[in-house]
């Protein structure tokens, strides 16, 4: 069987797309190669917005009509909440967020029987995390690991706790066990990621913490440097930021769920901190991690934000000094409660405040780029092109320098000047 597979949204989708990608190569089969018509399309979607939604239907759509006669699988956030909808546009094999394992049998089935198949559950109803193959897909050099499921903080601009349920945690020795898998296997970098890691834990027996997870696998794997997903400002406490440092392990880079930097806005999007705590949460980061990068999520235009609000916002931003920021226009996501908040902002002004808040965190990541220059940064090579070699720093910049057979392998660079978007320079 042959099989193509388009993925959207998040790191967990794309864990959980190369985990299901690795179990199909597991049984013999194999993705297509470029013009040849798959056996299967599979779209593993996403509903974080309702454009998220829409671009999830579009690719549905589109690898249909590309690969005429193909079993249509269709899984992940959108498809939890839009099983129906999925169906109508053409889905053979609909599943929502759950049980992948079953997922592989239905995709050979539907392409060896023609066999339907639908698996959409109550995510609320879930209480085992599942375990899935760890890694990566084609052998690279930085593999990932989910060691959370699910959310409950029900900010109102977000539908994710109604498809993922409840906090669900990988166990700290298999977390461990996988690390040391990944990194017997020749990784030399692990991502930590799940929905909401900062709540990892809570779900376990004895209730360990994110730092326990960190510094066990810390423990497992030490050839791997670690760097963590996305984290709440909640889980940044003077005592999680000493551990995770003491262990040598965790690479400078921290991106945090920021929102907005009006406290106003962060009330009404029932977020659980104020911008007083969110800078407390940098400076820890700094002292332990000093020069380290801190990237962040912002929404602008949500309902009832005002430009005063905006205006905040972007002071806030500049206070921080972000190394890079995802920046997002408010999209309403049905179901939500923000959908039915009074004070919409019209859609042209949220991509005015987007664009606007864009152009601050360009500078910003501009003025980080110039502060590494004199520096020496350890890297992670990663791809090759015309005896150019390049990777990631532990704060994640893209570095590029002329070698020969770096791939895999992390080595210090003495950065010498920006090119485009990378950091240039030469082996120490």
């Amino acid at each position: 069987m042959t099989y193509i597979i388009n993925t959207l949204g998040c790191k967990v989708n794309q864990y959980e797309t190369q985990a299901v990608e690795t179990m199909l190569r597991e049984r013999g089969h194999r993705p297509a190669a470029p013009g040849e018509t798959a056996d299967a399309v599979i779209v593993n979607t996403c509903a974080v917005t309702a454009e998220s939604g829409r671009k999830s239907r579009q690719a549905v759509r589109h690898l249909e009509a590309e690969h005429p006669g193909a079993a249509v699988v269709v899984c992940g956030c959108w498809s939890q909440i839009s099983a129906e909808e999925a169906k109508e546009i053409g889905a053979d094999v609909v599943f929502g967020t759950g049980d992948k394992h079953a997922l592989a049998d239905a995709i050979e089935a539907a392409v060896a029987e023609k066999k339907s198949a639908r698996f959409v559950d109550d995510p609320f109803r879930r209480m085992e995390f599942e375990e899935l193959p760890a890694g990566a897909v084609d052998g690279r050099t930085r593999a990932m690991l989910k060691i959370e499921d699910g959310c409950v903080n029900f900010c109102t601009y977000c539908v994710i706790p109604y498809t993922r349920g409840r906090v669900r945690s990988l166990p700290l020795p298999a977390a461990a066990a996988q690390a040391k898998q990944l990194q017997d296997a020749g990784y030399r970098e692990l991502v930590l990621t799940g929905i909401e890691i900062a709540s990892y834990g809570t779900d376990l027996p004895g209730k360990p913490g994110l730092a326990d997870c960190v510094e066990a696998i810390a423990a497992a794997a030490p050839e791997l440097r670690l760097r963590l997903g996305s984290l709440e400002p909640t889980v940044i406490t003077d005592e999680f930021v000493r551990r995770i440092a003491a262990t040598g392990k965790v690479c400078p880079h921290f991106h945090l769920s920021l929102q907005s930097g009006c406290d106003k806005t962060l009330k009404n999007m029932n977020r659980k901190y104020d911008t007083a705590a969110f800078y407390a949460c940098t400076q820890r980061l700094e002292r332990h991690f000093p020069g380290g990068a801190l990237t962040a999520d912002l929404i602008t235009g949500f309902p009832g934000e005002t430009l005063e609000d905006q205006a905040e916002t972007l002071s806030f931003i500049r206070r921080i000094g972000f190394a890079q920021m995802h920046i997002f226009p408010y999209s309403v996501r049905p179901g939500t409660k923000a959908e039915t908040m009074p004070g919409q902002v019209p859609k042209a002004e949220k991509a005015r405040r987007a664009h606007e808040a864009q152009a601050v965190a360009e500078e910003l990541r501009c003025a980080y780029l110039e502060k590494q220059v004199g520096k020496v940064l350890s890297v992670l090579f990663e791809t090759e092109e015309n005896g150019l070699w390049t990777g990631h720093s532990g704060n994640y910049c893209a570095v590029t320098v002329s070698g020969k057979d770096l791939r895999g392998l992390v080595k210090n660079v003495k950065i010498s000047g920006i090119l485009g978007e990378n950091l240039v320079g030469d082996l120490v």
